[in-house]
């Protein structure tokens, strides 16, 4: 019987390496694949996109947050995997009576890291893990601090303005690289009017391209409400995909420090 610890403290069981996975978080979907899980990978999200090739060829089983449970049983997963924050209680509480789940919590870089290693000594793939994590702890000091301590409005949601503040994965990574979150004294995710928006006065507004899709005329519109702030869209994947990823996040940061100007 080999056991395992997740990141939530639960304790699996499995009584042989794991030949029929599920993952319901895209940015570990990928990261299976990257490690070789290419056979034993039965089921994704249909937010799993990247690569191409795992989105063309890996079932579907429903959204991260709206899954689709028969679909799940018909695959018979030897193990599930999924996030604290992306999946629903519900949906995890009810696949733990009928299957094994191994659960991620992320708040950090080192939580992604533990992450990773977790996943490659569970399927046999510590070396394929550790190289992809110490590619990114090679790089990653790159960018630390390469931008200046601007204030900075990091939006997920439109109609309402939803930012993220502190308690999440894109807080920690915002405070990595150097800019202050405008709304760090606020928790998760909250919802901002505009007098709110006026009043903490963001030097930067970063549109996440998701969860939801923000455009260019939505950078008009929010530059009406705050005159003053430099107002781009960066790709969300980069600043809140926690697994290989996160091997394109320096030279992202690097060019986001070119589109920023500072």
């Amino acid at each position: 019987m080999l056991k395992y610890k997740d990141q939530l403290g639960n304790i699996i069981k499995l009584d042989k390496k794991p030949l029929r996975i599920i993952s319901i978080v895209p940015s570990q979907s990928e990261f299976l694949w990257d490690i070789g899980l290419r056979n034993e990978l039965v089921g994704i999200t249909k937010f799993c996109v990247h690569p191409a090739e795992m989105f063309k060829s890996i079932e579907r089983v429903g959204g991260t947050k709206n899954l689709n449970i028969n679909k799940i049983r018909a695959l018979k997963p030897d193990l599930i995997i999924g996030n604290k924050e992306e999946n629903e209680q519900a949906d995890i509480e009810l696949l733990q009576k009928e299957f094994n789940v191994w659960m991620s919590d992320i708040y950090t870089f080192d939580d992604a890291f533990e992450m990773m290693n977790g996943l490659g000594d569970i399927f046999d793939k510590k070396n394929q893990a550790k190289k992809i994590v110490d590619e990114i702890k090679r790089t990653l000091p790159e960018v630390e601090n390469i931008l200046k301590g601007q204030k900075t409005a990091y939006f997920i949601w439109y109609k309402p303005y939803m930012c993220a503040a502190k308690n999440t994965f894109i807080d920690n990574v915002l405070n990595y690289i150097g800019l202050k979150n405008a709304i760090g004294n606020l928790k998760r995710y909250p919802k901002l009017d505009d007098e709110e928006l006026k009043q903490i006065k963001p030097e930067f507004c970063l549109l996440s391209s998701e969860p939801f899709p923000f455009k260019v005329k939505h950078i008009k519109e929010l530059r009406d409400k705050l005159p003053e702030a430099k107002i781009v869209i960066v790709d969300g994947e980069i600043f809140s995909w926690y697994g290989s990823r996160l091997l394109h996040f320096t030279e992202y940061v690097k060019q986001l420090k070119k589109m920023l100007d500072v």
